[in-house]
């Protein structure tokens, strides 16, 4: 995780502009302990092993696309069409189903070398393009 210091202009006011711009603009940059780290060091751990087998990445989409239903069950268990769903309501909430979803995404990026940060990156680019530039 980094600490910025950032030069303040009336362009910078727009929290898009902040986001953007930061590298670009940062004065210091503070490197702090992240816990990604240790959830790598941790899933490493759990993937010893596996994680070189050709079949190890359908494995993780499979659970991704697992925990992606189960989250949306939950959901639809306590806010949606599906209330009476007793079954579902005992089981896990979608808030801890959500973690899960991270654990897989965390766990197939790292298995298949993946930059998360650039990832994350295109796509709010992609976000901001269509804010600015909507299909009519």
């Amino acid at each position: 995780m980094h600490v910025f210091s950032i030069a303040q202009s009336e362009e910078s006011c727009s929290p898009w502009y902040n986001f953007f711009h930061m590298s670009k603009v940062m004065v210091k940059s503070t490197y702090q302990k992240s816990p990604f780290r240790e959830y790598f060091n941790i899933l490493s751990d759990a993937d010893k092993g596996s994680r070189d087998s050709k079949e190890y990445g359908s494995m993780l989409i499979l659970s991704l696309v697992e925990e992606i239903g189960e989250m949306a069950r939950a959901y639809l268990a306590e806010h949606g069409r599906k209330k009476t769903n007793i079954a579902a309501q005992n089981d896990e909430t979608y808030q801890q189903e959500l973690g899960d979803i991270l654990v897989s995404i965390l766990r197939f990026a790292r298995v298949k070398n993946i930059n998360l940060h650039d990832r994350i990156m295109y796509s709010l680019t992609k976000i901001k393009g269509r804010q600015e530039n909507p299909k009519v």
